[in-house]
């Protein structure tokens, strides 16, 4: 079975939904509590929650028409936008290390699409 575009464009939609999940349950994370009424009231955490559980049916639906060896490593890329998004909204730093490892998850994507 060939992997089909429309199925590598679900997977980046699911990689960027997939990427702010994380990014809104850090925020919050702040104001976690196990009080059930103030953990409904706490909308990044719930609305993070909400993201992921998206992110991963329409994974679901790009695994429909492609090959799983394909399609499971673009995933990976989701390290990447978070590692972005915690520089830009959660001003968190990077050091060479951690960009290293970014670097090589971008060339190993790179090759499995050239390769597939």
């Amino acid at each position: 079975m060939a992997t089909e575009l429309w199925s590598i464009g679900l997977v980046i939609v699911a990689v960027l939904l997939g990427a702010a999940g994380p990014i809104l349950i850090k925020k919050g994370a702040h104001d976690f509590s196990f009080n059930p009424r103030k953990l409904l009231k706490n909308k990044n955490l719930i609305l993070g929650i909400l993201i992921y559980v998206i992110s991963s049916f329409v994974y679901i639906a790009a695994l429909r028409g492609g090959e799983l060896s394909v399609l499971a490593p673009i995933i990976s890329l989701s390290y990447v936008v978070v590692s972005i998004l915690s520089i830009r909204l959660l001003n968190e730093r990077m050091g060479l290390l951690k960009w290293s490892g970014i670097v090589f998850i971008i060339i190993g994507v790179s090759l499995i699409g050239l390769f597939q």
